[in-house]
Parts: C-alpha cells; sequence; structure tokens
C-alpha cells in the first residue's frame, strides 16, 4: 500500500480548484477570506449556502475559502496522522480498521488517505472506506454490487465518502476481516 495521501488525480484535482479559484471566482484567497469575515452565519453549510446565494460560488471553490477562512477545528488534510488518531480512538475499530489496512497492502497501487470521518482507500478513484461504529466496530464502504456477498448490504445512509460505494458490510471485530472481505476489497479495487 503506498504511503497515506492522495492519488495523483485528486492531487491534481485539489491543484485545480486552488489556481482556478480566482478566475473563475473573480477573487483571490485573500479576498473571499476577508469577505468571509462579513458572513452574518456561523456553520459551514449555512456558510457555505451563504457564499452561493450572495456571491455565487459554486460547492468547490466554497469548500476551499471555508478550508482558509474558518479557525481550524483539529486537525487538517495535511496532519493524517493526527486525523487517524482522532477518530479511530477505540481499540475495536482501530484493529478492524489495521486489519483493513493489512488487505490493502496486498493490492497494488492502493493509497490510503485519512480524512475526518473516515479513512479511503484509492487508485485513479477511491473504491473503499471505512469509518468507526459505536462498540469497537466499523462500516466498510466497496465499490463493489451488493448482490457479491451475502455480507453486503445496499449502502442506504447518506456516507460522507463517494457515492460510488454502494455496498457496505458492518465488521464486529478485525477477525471478520477475512478472506472473502479481502477478495471484495481487491474486487472494488480492480472496479475502481
Amino acid at each position: 500500500m503506498a504511503e497515506m495521501g492522495l492519488t495523483e488525480r485528486q492531487k491534481k484535482w485539489f491543484a485545480t480548484v486552488t489556481a482556478n479559484l480566482e478566475a473563475q471566482t473573480g477573487r483571490s484567497l485573500a479576498a473571499w477570506v476577508e469577505i468571509m469575515k462579513t458572513c452574518p452565519e456561523t456553520t459551514p453549510k449555512a456558510q457555505q449556502a451563504w457564499l452561493k446565494a450572495e456571491h455565487g460560488v459554486g460547492q468547490n471553490h466554497a469548500a476551499h475559502i471555508l478550508d482558509a477562512a474558518r479557525p481550524k477545528d483539529g486537525p487538517g488534510w495535511d496532519e493524517p496522522a493526527e486525523l487517524r488518531a482522532a477518530l479511530w480512538k477505540d481499540a475495536g475499530s482501530l484493529a478492524i480498521l489495521e486489519a483493513i489496512e493489512a488487505v490493502a497492502g496486498g493490492v497494488e497501487g492502493v493509497i490510503s488517505g485519512q480524512r475526518k470521518g473516515y479513512t479511503s482507500f484509492s487508485r485513479a478513484v477511491q473504491f473503499a472506506a471505512t469509518r468507526p461504529l459505536k462498540g469497537g466496530r466499523a462500516l466498510l464502504g466497496l465499490k463493489v454490487e451488493p448482490e457479491a456477498s451475502d455480507r453486503l448490504s445496499p449502502s442506504v445512509r447518506k456516507e460522507s465518502w463517494s457515492e460510488r460505494l454502494s455496498a457496505v458490510v458492518e465488521l464486529d471485530n478485525a477477525a471478520a476481516i477475512d478472506s472473502e472481505i479481502a477478495r471484495l476489497f481487491a474486487a472494488a479495487a480492480e472496479r475502481g
């Protein structure tokens, strides 16, 4: 498994959003940070809606502006180890993550990325993600059809990870990461 971070495609996408901000919005990031000081809203979602309604700023540029303008409420993208430690506090959930990472290590070209609410697995695009559940458990989302295994369910809850992850499985412990989960993980990577 490659180092934790972003795929080349993801790096290019973020660089494009950053590079095109001024050309597409007519203002520099520094100017947007100043404008955000006048925003009457206090939550990120409301601030994003305000940027769109008042200034016509799209979702990606709004996220970039908010990242620069809002005070940090914990580790950021550039601190994956801290994000991981904050999210995977429960020893049981962490053991599940480590078992999934061991499976990922056996699949060529996998990049693990740490987000605030989940850990992603990508090649060119994200094909799997996992997040802790209460009680030392975890949820694994995969880019496979739910019919690929009796253990899978359709992803019906809106997760913060990619909507391409159409199947999920709840994992009760690290031993649940068996050869079948490894096979499904590899199949998701191939589809990704």
